[in-house]
């Protein structure tokens, strides 16, 4: 049976109402435990991001609050740097800085992908040929070294790092759409919507993009560790934004201190691990839940 014109929305030809949607989408998600851990971490995180101001008596930026590389205590629950300022504080503030960029960069990233992939796919011959050879062109250079270069040389701001992190992070997004349009174009639902004058355009985007949403939503998840990651390599390089505190400045700032103050680069650290781990874990979830062959086992 060939996949129907509204992808993830119907079934058997016969519409679906949004809860019955939701509610087979949860319960193929909820049979992968760790996609579990992962989404309620990713809660907990984004609450204590957003809620950060309050959750914390000192800013991350506020020296001279207690004693230079004061261990984890009572009175700074993850300890100080070796300006007194306030590891807790720098690490709930510096949640909201990487889910921004992980986010931000993810969403930009997917939009460029999704609409070469599409294109590339849907029309194939010498459209995908050059769309290709661009991203090939993307590819053939290290992601890390060429955005450390743009972002030295344009300012290291926020907004241009995560720019540049999306720009250079579509084409793996790109190439997994263009081989799902390069599958489903020629389905019969495609061929009866040209036989019927359908538009191009409407085509790509009533047609064949509900059905690579599995594809796309998956590969977010992991775009969004990807460019957490990143952004805190180049932190970590100092190329990172100075004006605001994320992680992986906070590792930079402990370099100096590795063997003398372990807590300045164990809770960033393990901040960068656990979320890229869940958002790895939701990424197994949603492809359980959203996969149609997995679906129908």
């Amino acid at each position: 049976m060939s996949l129907s014109a509204k992808g993830l929305g119907t079934l058997k030809g016969k519409p679906k109402v949004p809860w019955n949607v939701l509610r087979d989408f949860w319960r193929g998600y909820s049979k992968n435990k760790g996609a579990i851990f992962g989404l309620l971490f990713l809660i907990v995180l984004a609450v204590s991001a957003i809620s950060a101001d309050w959750m914390t008596r000192y800013g991350p930026m506020d020296t001279g609050i207690g004693l230079p590389l004061q261990p984890p205590s009572s009175c700074f629950l993850m300890g100080t740097d070796d300006l007194a300022r306030d590891i807790f504080s720098g690490v709930m503030h510096g949640a909201r800085v990487s889910l921004m960029v992980g986010f931000t960069a993810a969403f930009t990233a997917t939009l460029i992908g999704v609409i070469i992939g599409s294109v590339s796919g849907y029309f194939g011959g010498s459209t995908d040929y050059i769309l290709m050879k661009l991203c090939e062109l993307f590819q053939s250079v290290p992601r890390f070294l060429l955005a450390l270069v743009i972002v030295v040389f344009f300012g290291n701001t926020i907004w241009n790092v995560v720019i540049v992190i999306g720009i250079l992070s579509w084409p793996r997004m790109g190439r997994l759409v263009r081989s799902q349009f390069l599958q489903l174009r020629e389905m019969e639902f495609v061929m009866a919507a040209k036989a019927s004058g359908m538009s191009s355009a409407r085509i790509i985007f009533r047609q064949i993009m509900p059905n690579t949403l599995h594809v796309v939503f998956v590969t977010v998840s992991l775009e969004v560790g990807a460019a957490i990651i990143t952004e805190a390599g180049l932190s970590y390089l100092g190329a990172g934004d100075p004006n605001l505190m994320s992680w992986g400045r906070m590792l930079y700032n402990a370099q100096r201190f590795l063997r003398t103050a372990w807590w300045l680069a164990i809770f960033p650290g393990s901040a960068i691990f656990a979320t890229v781990l869940s958002l790895n874990l939701i990424g197994d979830g949603l492809n359980d839940a959203l996969n149609p062959k997995l679906r129908q086992r």
